[in-house]
């Protein structure tokens, strides 16, 4: 069964929130990486490239974990914790929406090496269980 967002922490993942993606590495040990978010209903959206080891991770393995701590409010967190499906269609659109959230540019505005990069996709985490005070 599904998680549901409390409208605190939607307010939050709404706003340019960092939030903290842990992967499960090939040998079982955590892979922690800060990343963009934002919300589409109750799933969470992130954006990586293809042959990062965090979409290899997923891949393999899609059970995450994702830490949401508002920088204003250090005391309060919450944990939402579920599966990742991963899609390359949308995912250069999802990274300019992001940077723009976050940055104010579109991304190649603000990382001048985007066209370097290879294909972006798109990291969708559906909830199961969220755990803190948000």
């Amino acid at each position: 069964m599904n998680a549901v967002l409390s409208e605190q922490l939607k307010e939050i993942l709404d706003g340019p929130v960092f939030v903290d993606l842990a992967t499960i590495q090939p040998d079982g040990s955590p892979q922690v990486s800060p990343v963009w978010v934002k919300r589409d209903g109750d799933e969470l959206l992130m954006s990586t490239t293809l042959g990062r080891r965090k979409e290899r991770n997923l891949r393999r393995d899609p059970r995450a974990s994702v830490v949401v701590q508002p920088f204003d409010a250090p005391y309060v967190y919450a944990e939402v914790r579920g599966t990742v499906t991963i899609s390359e269609e949308g995912g250069q659109e999802l990274i300019d929406e992001l940077s723009v959230k976050y940055t104010g540019k579109r991304y190649a505005e603000f990382n001048p090496e985007a066209g370097r990069d290879a294909p972006r996709v798109v990291v969708r985490l559906t909830p199961r269980k969220i755990v803190g005070g948000l």
